[in-house]
């Protein structure tokens, strides 16, 4: 019961959150939209001219900036007030009822018996800022699961050996480029979606995206013994799939 009231807490948080967004653009802050996109777009380019004394001033003026608008919104405001807001009931919460634990120890080590788990270093990290890519030099597999803030993510799959069966890529991106080298025996499937930016996979091209979804996959897919489906979203950037 606990868990549902608190499963119902954060689902109502989420749907005023999405109210008050809605209200904001459409009546207090029109210009929201706008100031989101412009930055978004001030960091990509300065990004891509890193080099130049300019491509950093308008780089990390695209951050300040984007930092203030979402700093300035009423959803952020009213998020913050809720988080605050819900630690304090925990807190409060926790002092008047405070949860007890008596462990049964031959229960519990029965649990650690049958719930043996080992944990592997992954390939690739969540990152804020940079460039990550997998290694130069053949590597053990492992599925890759992660989200970046502003930069690219570059893999390369001719250096590992797959396991039979579906292998699984994901690759969430703010700003940035995305970069898959695929063997050509591997059959592949793509689901990709873009605010705005370019899509290369394969011998398919699309140069000037704006708010779309793409799914495309190789045609023995569905046959192979061993395939990589791959999910990757970005709001700015390009994406290409090519053979190696």
């Amino acid at each position: 019961m606990l868990k549902n009231m608190k499963s119902d807490y954060v689902g109502w948080i989420i749907f005023i959150g999405g109210i008050v967004l809605l209200l904001e653009i459409l009546f207090f802050n029109r210009g929201l939209i706008f100031s989101l996109i412009l930055s978004s777009v001030m960091i990509y380019a300065g990004r891509k001219r890193r080099a130049k004394k300019k491509g950093r001033f308008l780089f990390w003026f695209g951050i300040f900036f984007l930092c203030a608008s979402i700093f300035n919104m009423i959803t952020f405001k009213f998020l913050l007030l809720a988080v605050l807001l819900h630690l304090f009931i925990q807190y409060v919460t926790s002092k008047k009822k405070p949860k007890k634990v008596s462990p049964v120890l031959s229960e519990l080590k029965k649990l650690l018996e049958e719930e043996t788990t080992v944990q592997s270093k992954p390939l690739l990290e969540n990152v804020l800022f940079g460039q990550q890519k997998t290694p130069a030099e053949v590597y053990e597999w492992d599925d890759i699961n992660i989200q970046a803030g502003v930069g690219d993510t570059m893999i390369d799959l001719s250096y590992t050996v797959f396991p039979k069966g579906e292998t699984v890529i994901f690759i969430r991106n703010i700003i940035g480029n995305i970069h898959i080298l695929v063997p050509y025996e591997m059959e592949v499937s793509i689901h990709h979606s873009v605010l705005a930016g370019s899509t290369t996979i394969f011998d398919f091209k699309d140069p000037k995206i704006f708010n779309k979804v793409y799914h495309l996959k190789t045609l023995e897919y569905e046959k192979a013994e061993r395939k990589v489906k791959i999910f990757t979203s970005l709001i700015v950037g390009n994406i290409e799939v090519s053979r190696i």
